[in-house]
């Protein structure tokens, strides 16, 4: 496992649960990011928080740092480094992390000290089992061990800003508003600060309250209030008492006369526990962190007014307004109700998090490979996704740093994501219902922007090809997946309605080639017959005719294999060109952004898709191999120095990446279409599953190994693959990777899983997850050719399935 230092200043390891907002760790493991109020804020940290370590020998020697490693450079603030975070206390010298997604582990050294020390952090995350993946929660765990040969007295003190009342995302002077107050708590099962807002109702759509616990016992003290008298006061109170006896001191009264010229305006509090530790010893110091913003806007628009009207109507006093809607996550109740489910069942949730984490990582499969895998289920859990109170989920394509991009489950995007379909796929059900029921027309005209359940006012745009085609797919994946006939049956009319409309809007001549207007995720229109649209298009008439004849309409499916047919033997003739598929186009320049005789790596999209559902060869297969080839051959840099690009930049240097387009034979576009020159990775996870799907699996984790040493902590965020946004949405197609690798494929409707290993076959082991169960498939094959395999089932209940190799 790949191990971080704290000169990788890219890193930041996000903590918080599905549709809750997120707190990260960077590489120092220090808390910042605090995303915690409807929407991104990158860079913001919560002012006086930190977490400190004192030491006290038996001959009164006192040491005390910050839990964190030194801080680096730049250190050139206009002011100096900021006081508010604490940069001027020591720091230990050398820090490592070892990320295994959702368990970060620090390791803390400093020859000063006699301890070392390490931080395990995590939220909960299981597959399949949503709300327990859903907790507005942190578990900090510190690890402290006596390296000295006498007794040491430690202890850990954590403390945190109030920021209840935190109004604007401004990054170097965030603003605050309103009174707050900060109560200590005694419970049974914990104890520690419970911070909230003092003229603000439950009900007010920024409604925000925190607690920062501890799970110990004994040896526990706390400071409920800060001192903020003037200047940095309330810090240097704090460390003065911290340091002096390792306990902290309630209702402290500061000496001294003096001017309140400089003061806060928040209030800060600390929680220390304290331990005795012998020489070679080693203890445990346990934190939690929750939070409680039980409310949101009713709009993607987070920035507007809330209504003030008692109705909720969404009324203003002179203009429209949202009203508001609760988080799903407040069902759990406040910080201290989600605290204390947390640590009712925190064995059973850390057990069942840690079994997930260990059999992918144990799976026999390259670790980079299983990085793109596992950095990537972040997405679902930061700020560009969110579920509201009746269970319904949404998400942005990402976010920006202070603001989420491109709203309303845009389907062309999450066309590539593959991640949430098997881990939890409740949510991607969840978002075939909103795409049918409330985006498509009764003509079958699909919205490619959710925006009538938040917002109530559709998306006035033309539909988007990739993105309507690509959800019928998505569709027999999810009925296929989880095997739920009433689920089929419910969406099936309107996704029926969908496919049939492609047929006669975009296919002008009912030949079975799309040759219309087609916008698609490339935010622009494709002119003529594209091989990219058209797959898409034969993978969902391949898709409706299954649903057809399972569902006992067989005149339906005979015409949907038809036209499939008919155009799939037209786009070999009319595109192929002897190696990979070109768009036919009379004049590529007539219209702005096409790419004519460019290898597009999106060619054959909806072939990688069919793959993924198990719906076999759309065309001819020796194209299609040739083709997916092609664009390792053609599309793969291995050194971008020399790389000219004039659009958005993701790949530079030296890095290695897959091209969107190139133009082999010289036949570029005056002005081709937008994003040719860029590297994104969701489109480098879908070509490299499906050069793996047709045997090339060197050449596909050639492309998965260069994308994420792009994400190496320094350089990049090996847990924020961004595009349009951090956390974008498309690199959720990074889990067909694995689905490519294991040969996995679940027939939920006969209770059938398969598997066909493309690499290391003789030893096999690899995770898995069905919509009953996860666990792993182990298989041997002898020097006979005899193979053994069995699977482990570590999650739910697999007893009523078959296995098929």
């Amino acid at each position: 496992m790949k191990k971080f230092t704290r000169t990788d200043s890219a890193v930041r390891f996000l903590l918080g649960g599905i549709g809750t907002g997120n707190i990260a760790l960077n590489q120092n493991g220090r808390l910042c990011d605090f995303e915690l109020f409807n929407r991104a804020n990158k860079g913001y940290r919560l002012p006086n928080t930190f977490f400190s370590v004192r030491t006290e020998s038996p001959d009164g020697t006192v040491l005390a740092k910050v839990l964190e490693s030194q801080l680096t450079p730049p250190f050139d603030d206009s002011h100096g480094y900021a006081v508010s975070e604490a940069k001027g206390i020591p720091r230990f010298a050398e820090s490592e992390l070892e990320g295994n997604y959702p368990f970060a582990n620090f390791t803390f050294k400093d020859t000063h000290m006699p301890i070392e020390a390490g931080l395990e952090a995590f939220t909960p995350l299981i597959p399949l089992n949503t709300d327990d993946s859903s907790l507005p929660v942190a578990v900090l765990r510190y690890r402290v061990k006596n390296i000295s040969n006498e007794p040491q007295k430690i202890s850990v003190a954590g403390s945190m800003g109030n920021v209840c009342n935190y109004v604007k995302a401004e990054r170097h002077a965030p603003s605050y508003e309103g009174e707050m107050r900060n109560d200590f708590v005694d419970r049974d099962d914990f104890k520690g600060i419970h911070f909230k807002p003092v003229d603000k109702k439950e009900t007010d759509a920024k409604y925000f309250e925190m607690a920062l616990l501890t799970t110990e016992k004994v040896g526990i003290s706390y400071l409920d209030y800060w001192h903020e008298g003037a200047w940095w006061d309330g810090l240097q109170d704090f460390w003065n008492d911290f340091t002096s006896d390792g306990e902290l001191t309630s209702g402290r009264k500061l000496r001294g006369k003096g001017n309140r010229f400089h003061h806060s305006n928040i209030s800060s509090a600390s929680l220390c526990v304290k331990k005795d530790l012998q020489p070679g010893e080693e203890a445990s110091f346990e934190f939690i962190v929750s939070w409680y913003h039980p409310n949101r806007l009713k709009t993607w628009d987070q920035g507007k007014t809330p209504c003030i009207c008692d109705s909720g109507c969404g009324c203003g006093p002179t203009t429209k307004t949202a009203p508001t809607i609760r988080n799903y996550y407040a069902k759990f109740g406040s910080p201290l109700e989600s605290a204390g489910y947390l640590v009712k069942n925190l064995s059973r949730l850390e057990s069942d998090s840690r079994k997930f984490a260990n059999a992918l990582y144990s799976s026999t499969l390259p670790e980079y490979a299983l990085d793109a895998v596992s950095a990537n289920i972040t997405v679902i859990r930061s700020t560009t996704c969110f579920r509201v109170e009746d269970g319904m989920f949404f998400g942005w394509e990402g976010c920006g740093d202070t603001w989420c991009c491109c709203d309303g489950n845009c389907s062309h995007v999450w066309n590539y994501a593959q991640t949430m379909a098997f881990l939890f796929p409740e949510l991607e059900r969840n978002m075939r219902r909103t795409e049918f029921l409330y985006e498509t027309s009764d003509e079958g005209s699909m919205r490619f922007r959710a925006r009538t359940y938040l917002d109530n006012t559709p998306f006035d745009f033309p539909p988007a090809t990739d993105g309507q085609l690509g959800t019928i797919i998505r569709l027999f994946r999810e009925w296929k997946y989880c095997g739920d006939d009433t689920f089929l049956k419910e969406l099936w009319p309107k996704a029926k309605a969908a496919l049939e409309y492609a047929s006669t809007f975009w296919d002008t001549d009912g030949d079975g080639l799309l040759d219309g207007e087609q916008h698609n995720t490339y935010d622009i229109e494709f002119f003529g017959v594209s091989s990219m649209l058209n797959t898409i298009f034969y993978a969902a008439l391949r898709a409706g005719e299954e649903i057809s004849r399972y569902l006992g309409d067989e005149d339906s499916a005979l015409r949907y294999a038809a036209l499939r047919e008919k155009g799939a033997e037209k786009l070999d003739k009319l595109t192929f060109n002897g190696e990979y598929y070109e768009q036919n186009i009379e004049d590529v320049n007539e219209y702005k952004y096409q790419y004519g005789k460019g290898c597009l790596a999106d060619q054959l999209f909806g072939q990688q898709l069919a793959h993924v559902c198990g719906l076999g060869h759309l065309m001819n297969p020796d194209n299609v191999k040739s083709a997916v080839y092609s664009i390792y051959k053609y599309n793969f840099m291995e050194d971008f120095s020399r790389h000219v690009n004039l659009q958005r930049v993701y790949a530079l240097n030296q890095n290695g990446g897959l091209l969107l387009c190139s133009w082999p034979k010289d036949e570029r576009p005056e002005i081709p279409f937008v994003y040719s020159d860029e590297v994104w990775t969701g489109i480098e996870y879908q070509v490299a599953t499906h050069l793996i799907y047709e045997g090339f699996v060197d050449e596909g984790l050639k492309i998965v190994k260069a994308c994420r040493d792009r994400h190496d902590g320094v350089e990049r965020n090996p847990w924020n693959e961004f595009e349009c946004g951090h956390h974008y949405a498309r690199s959720l197609a990074s889990y067909g990777i694995l689905l490519a690798l294991t040969g996995f494929n679940c027939d939920g409707v006969t209770k059938t899983l398969s598997f066909n290993p493309a690499i290391n076959k003789e030893s096999f082991s690899g995770f898995f997850c069905c919509a009953d169960g996860w666990g792993m498939y182990h298989q041997k094959i002898d020097a006979s050719g005899k193979i053994e395999s069995h699977i482990d089932t570590l999650f739910g209940d697999l007893s009523g399935y078959s296995v098929k190799i």
